[in-house]
C-alpha cells in the first residue's frame, strides 16, 4: 500500500508541437495523458463521477474535454515524484470489565503496545482510544461489584500509571457486559447518565476524534449487546430503551456531521459458527460464554470488519491484533490533496497545469474546476489557492475513482503536467 506514488511531469514551454499520440510515445507507452475517452479500456471519461466502466476500465468524469492540451504547446517532459499522504486513523476499543473477562483483558494489556507498533510501521498517523475501567491493580470494587480493569503500559500510555499520551486516551468507563454499544454512544455524547462521575459514564472522549480520520471500533466482550446494531447506527436520540438514561443519536445520524462515515467494526467475542450467528464458541473445558454476540456479528459483517473467538484464549490474540491492524490499514483513506512542487524546468504558471490519472491500461485527463463547490458529483480538480497554489486537490469523485482503481497499491498514479494550457470544465 505504501508504494503508491504521485507522478509530477514538468513540461517545457519551447518545444515542437506534438500530437497526443506522439506524446504517449515520447513518455513510453501509457505514461502520458490521453484524450477524454478511455484509452485501451483504461481510465477515461464516460460517466458521472468515478466508477467501474462497462468495458472493465474506470470511468473518471463525463465532462472531460476532447482536447487535453493547448495545440500550440510544446511538451518535452521532465519527471518528479512525490509521496502521497494518508489520512489519520482513530481506533476505539471498548473492553467489557466483567471479572469473567480477566484472561481477555490480560491479553489486551500485554498486546496493545505491539498492536500500536504494527499500525505505526505502516507510517500511519494513529490514535488509540480505550473505553474501559482504568486501574493499575485488579480486581477492583465498583458500586459493590467486583470488576476487572484495564491499564495499558508505556510507551503507548503516557506513564506507568496508565496515563494518556499523544497517541493514547483512556476514558475510565465501567463497561457492562451487555451495554458496550450504549456506553459508547452515551459517553460519546456525554448524555444524562453517561457523564464523568456517573455510574455508567466516563471522561469525555469525542474531542479525541479527528474529523478527517477513518474510524474503527473494536469491542471485546463475552456477552451480547442489548442495543440493536441498527440503533447503534441510527437511534434518533432520546430515552435509552432499557433504562431511564438518555442516549444521543446513533453514529451515522447526520447530527455527527459524517464523523463515522465508512467506519469499520471489529470484535473478539463469543461467536462459534460462520454460518449461524446464534452458535456460541466453546472454551477448552467445554463451557461457553454467555452469548454468541449476534449483534456484533451483524456489525462486523455489515462493515467488513474482522473478528476472533474469545474461547480461543491467548492463541487468538496475535492473529486478531494483526487482522485488526490490516483492516485499519485497508480502511485508511488517501488524502485528495497533492502538494504542488515547483517545476524543475521554467517557472510555475498556474494557468498551464494539467492533472491526469495514469494506469498501465490507459490514461485520462481531469478538467480543472473553479473550487470544491464546483466539483458537484463529477470529477476534476482545483487549487487550494488560485492566486498562489501550493496543492492540487482532486474532486471527491476523482479521488474515490483513483483509490478504487488501486492508487494505494501503486497500480494507479496521478500525473501533474506543467506547461500546457489548463483544461477546464
Amino acid at each position: 500500500m505504501r508504494g503508491a506514488l504521485f507522478i509530477v511531469l514538468g513540461l517545457c514551454a519551447a518545444c515542437a508541437r506534438e500530437s497526443s499520440e506522439d506524446l504517449l510515445d515520447g513518455l513510453g507507452g501509457n505514461a502520458g495523458f490521453g484524450g477524454a475517452g478511455a484509452l485501451d479500456g483504461g481510465v477515461g471519461a464516460g460517466g458521472s463521477g468515478g466508477g467501474a466502466g462497462t468495458d472493465g476500465g474506470l470511468v473518471i468524469d463525463s465532462a472531460a474535454p476532447d482536447a487535453p492540451f493547448d495545440p500550440d504547446a510544446a511538451c518535452a517532459t521532465t519527471t518528479e515524484k512525490a509521496t502521497p499522504e494518508f489520512l489519520p486513523v482513530d481506533i476505539i476499543w471498548a473492553v467489557d470489565n466483567s471479572t469473567s473477562m480477566q484472561p481477555a483483558i490480560d491479553e489486551v494489556t500485554k498486546g496493545l503496545n505491539a498492536f500500536a507498533a504494527l499500525i505505526a510501521s505502516k507510517s500511519l498517523d494513529y490514535r488509540v482510544i480505550m473505553l474501559s475501567l482504568r486501574s493499575k491493580t485488579n480486581p477492583v470494587t465498583v458500586q459493590g461489584s467486583s470488576r476487572y480493569a484495564v491499564c495499558i503500559p508505556p510507551p503507548l500510555a503516557g506513564d506507568a500509571n496508565c496515563g494518556n499520551s499523544a497517541r493514547f486516551f483512556q476514558s475510565s468507563i465501567d463497561i457492562r457486559s451487555t451495554q458496550p454499544l450504549e456506553q459508547i454512544l452515551g459517553t460519546l455524547g456525554q448524555t444524562a447518565g453517561y457523564q464523568q462521575g456517573e455510574e455508567k459514564g466516563g471522561e469525555p472522549w469525542q474531542a479525541q476524534l479527528r474529523p478527517s480520520a477513518s474510524k474503527t471500533f473494536v469491542v471485546v466482550s463475552d456477552d451480547n449487546s442489548r442495543l440493536a446494531a441498527a440503533d447503534f447506527e441510527s437511534f434518533p436520540g432520546g430515552k435509552n430503551p432499557f433504562n431511564s438514561l438518555t442516549l444521543p443519536p446513533g453514529i451515522l445520524d447526520p447530527s455527527w456531521g459524517g464523523l463515522f462515515t465508512g467506519y469499520v467494526f471489529d470484535g473478539l467475542y463469543g461467536w462459534g459458527s460462520t454460518s449461524s450467528p446464534s452458535i456460541k464458541c466453546q472454551y477448552p473445558g467445554g463451557s461457553s460464554p454467555p452469548s454468541s454476540g449476534p449483534t456484533y456479528t451483524e456489525l462486523v459483517t455489515k462493515t467488513g470488519g474482522v473478528r476472533a473467538q474469545i474461547c480461543s484464549g491467548a492463541s487468538a490474540w496475535g492473529p486478531f491484533f494483526n487482522d485488526v491492524a490490516q483492516a485499519v490499514t485497508q480502511n485508511t483513506k488517501l488524502s485528495c490533496a497533492l502538494s504542488l512542487p515547483a517545476p524543475s524546468v521554467g517557472t510555475l504558471d498556474p494557468n498551464k497545469v494539467n492533472v491526469g490519472i495514469v494506469t498501465s491500461a490507459g490514461n485520462s485527463t481531469l478538467p480543472k474546476v473553479a473550487n470544491a463547490a464546483a466539483c458537484g458529483g463529477g470529477g476534476g480538480w482545483h487549487y487550494d489557492n488560485d492566486a498562489a497554489p501550493s496543492k492540487v486537490i482532486l474532486c471527491p469523485a476523482s479521488c474515490a475513482a483513483a483509490e478504487q482503481a488501486g492508487i494505494k497499491s501503486g497500480g494507479v498514479e496521478i500525473a501533474v503536467q506543467f506547461g500546457c494550457a489548463t483544461v477546464v470544465r
